[in-house]
């Protein structure tokens, strides 16, 4: 007994001091190396001896009181505790062991193993069958706890995996975690390769590590077939690194390579389910990482073309008035004829490069500005300057433009009067609201299906108009 409590002692020793001290080491391969050659091991055998000893001298003390009767009974905690302490070897040692020394000590002839009484061998026998059975119930019973020990260790290696990948804010810091973490758990050498074509190296543990021409062509078949390859998974192979693809779905997204110093295969048959899990994982915080980044530049992307588009329409706003007033005056001034004419040419040849320069501006719009568009089969083609009924196309004049236009830009949104008027005619005419009645009225004979019950562009009482869209 007190070998078994010394060897559950050590054992629960390594174990503290893998969880304490080497997190990502003993915890795995030497749990299940301890666990794994602890029923073979001879001390085991030799407790399961010690056991039965034990029993026949308290036998041997209670016989000559309480008759030989009993006795095969004392014999069955020996037989379960080797079961459950060293497994079902050393209980098989201490069934036939029992029964052993049941017909050597308590059946006539005694310190022989003759058996006279018929009753006896019918006694040795059920004792020994009775050993076995419950030997192998209890071993079964410690086989499937050990199991259920070795489920929750992995099921924590992988929940604290996960964790500490979860921690990590981009891809570079992923690759650098998991690297260090397999090295420990696996105790191995690990690298992480990313790439299709010509995978690179990312992270390696140590950091000093060097990839063979060899070892990334592997890593590339690794990509191309999306099979693991490497040591210990291939029959021959002249790589010393054992290759996992890291999938997302059915694509390639990554190469986790592990490595022994002294050759040996990192991961045998038995730790397969838990490196796949580990994968999983990673590909989990890969994929969460690519997407994080996507959503970044995105949302980067999205601001620039708000700011952008706020910037052109401010400019919009703030120029086309001063320039159509600016082309109005020009104009007055030629039919007056009273003017400079130099001056006059002048003034209107810098007021068209203005408008040029405005116009080049709002063509440096994104691609949803120049978009179409729809209402009711109205087609609005504002990077044209382009307007269409059921496909046939619509002649407007100017200012009926420039106010469907202005309609057209801000959809579904009621714009004032004075804002159509300031865009259309210029400030100086915000208040000539029968200028924007007459222009309102004109498109609606032109695109209204019904002008009397009109569709697209309505009105809205003492406010403004809105472009209806559907």
């Amino acid at each position: 007994m007190w070998i078994l409590r010394d060897c559950r002692k050590e054992f629960r020793g390594h174990r503290d001091l893998a969880l304490d001290e080497l997190p990502r080491r003993a915890h795995l391969r030497g749990m299940t190396e301890v666990l794994g050659s602890r029923e073979g091991d001879w001390r085991g055998y030799a407790a399961a001896v010690l056991m039965v000893a034990a029993s026949t001298l308290t036998g041997l003390i209670l016989a000559p009181r309480w008759g030989n009767s009993a006795v095969d009974l004392v014999y069955l905690p020996a037989v379960l505790g080797s079961a459950v302490l060293a497994g079902l070897g050393p209980s098989l040692v201490a069934a036939a062991s029992s029964a052993l020394a049941y017909n050597y000590f308590f059946t006539a002839p005694y310190h022989t193993f003759r058996i006279h009484s018929p009753a006896d061998v019918v006694t040795v026998i059920v004792l020994f069958l009775v050993a076995v059975v419950t030997s192998h119930l209890a071993a079964s019973i410690r086989k499937q706890a050990e199991l259920a020990n070795a489920h929750a260790e992995r099921n924590a290696t992988i929940a604290g995996f996960a964790r500490r990948l979860l921690s990590c804010s981009d891809e570079q810091e992923i690759a650098e975690v998991a690297a260090r973490d397999l090295s420990g758990l696996f105790d191995c050498n690990a690298v992480l390769l990313t790439g299709t074509s010509q995978p690179r190296a990312v992270a390696s543990y140590p950091a000093s590590i060097q990839l063979t021409p060899s070892d990334l062509a592997a890593a590339a078949t690794v990509v191309a077939t999306g099979a693991p390859a490497g040591r210990g998974i291939t029959g021959v192979t002249t790589v010393e690194w054992q290759l996992h693809p890291i999938c997302s779905g059915s694509t390639v997204i990554a190469v986790i390579g592990l490595a022994r110093d002294d050759g040996v295969p990192p991961v045998n048959a038995d730790q397969s389910p838990l490196i796949q899990s580990l994968i999983d994982q990673l590909a989990l915080a890969l994929e969460r990482a690519t997407l994080e980044a996507s959503a970044r530049e995105f949302a980067r992307v999205r601001e620039r073309d708000r700011l952008r588009s706020a910037l052109l329409s401010t400019i919009s706003h703030d120029l086309a008035p001063p320039l159509a007033a600016i082309g109005g005056g020009v104009r007055a001034l030629r039919r007056d004829g009273a003017s400079d004419k130099a001056i006059i040419s002048g003034i209107s040849n810098e007021a068209a490069k203005l408008q040029r320069y405005l116009d080049n501006l709002l063509d440096l719009g994104s691609d949803a500005d120049r978009r179409p568009v729809e209402a009711g089969g109205l087609t609005i083609d504002l990077f044209h300057r382009t307007v269409s009924r059921d496909g046939v196309d619509v002649h407007l004049t100017p200012k009926e433009y420039a106010v469907l236009a202005e309609l057209a830009k801000h959809p579904g949104r009621v714009l004032t009067h004075d804002h159509l008027l300031r865009v259309a005619w210029g400030p100086a005419q915000e208040g000539q609201t029968e200028y924007l009645r007459v222009a309102v009225r004109a498109l609606r004979q032109k695109l209204e299906r019904d002008p009397a019950r009109p569709a697209l562009i309505l009105n809205e009482p003492a406010v403004g108009y809105r472009l209806a869209v559907t």
